[in-house]
């Protein structure tokens, strides 16, 4: 057990057992624990395998490869369409935590030997996610936008896009882009 992250398991929240059990269960299979991102996290040789982190409706055990794990039980989820790699595995319940210990366990050490294994998930390229068609009219209107946004990193260019597409208006989507177009011209991801 790492102290520093403590304060995590300490906090007064409706998973707080469901943490504890979840902790108890991974420690168990010999990762190391580490806070990353507020949450713990949990690695392998330096490397990230999974993390505990809780929400309103439940709390999960997030598998930083997850799409790589064989998980005959089905019991791993996709967030939403567009995450590539990690899967969760949620819990709504201590009791729920209890019963899938065993499938857990199972889960987790096949993340270990993926990680050990160096294996990798393919993930799209950035040509691959759609692109809005508010969004190609202002890159054409304007070269300087298109150059800066072809010089952000692959993860800052899906980012503007999943946000530009993600809008089920065009209004909202021509809105979205111009107001991000300086921070693109700038250089800078959605969320920096």
């Amino acid at each position: 057990m790492n102290p520093k992250v403590d304060w995590f398991f300490e906090h007064e929240t409706p998973w707080k057992d469901a943490y504890a059990q979840l902790r108890a269960i991974v420690l168990a299979c010999g990762l190391t624990e580490e806070l990353k991102w507020g949450c713990p996290c949990y690695t392998v040789d330096g490397r990230n395998v999974v993390l505990i982190h809780g929400f309103k409706e439940y709390c999960a055990l997030l598998f930083h490869k997850g799409a790589l794990l064989a998980d005959p039980k089905r019991l791993l989820v996709q967030q939403t369409a567009n995450v590539q790699s990690a899967r969760q595995l949620r819990f709504t319940s201590a009791r729920e935590v209890a019963t899938q210990a065993r499938a857990v366990k199972a889960l987790i050490r096949e993340a270990v030997q993926v990680e050990q294994a160096g294996m990798r998930v393919v993930l799209k390229e950035t040509a691959q996610f759609s692109m809005p068609a508010e969004f190609a009219s202002a890159l054409q209107a304007s070269p300087a936008l298109k150059k800066a946004f072809e010089a952000l990193t692959p993860g800052r260019q899906r980012g503007y896009l999943l946000h530009f597409s993600s809008a089920a208006q065009s209004a909202t989507r021509e809105a979205r882009i111009a107001r991000n177009a300086p921070r693109i011209l700038a250089g800078k991801g959605l969320k920096d």
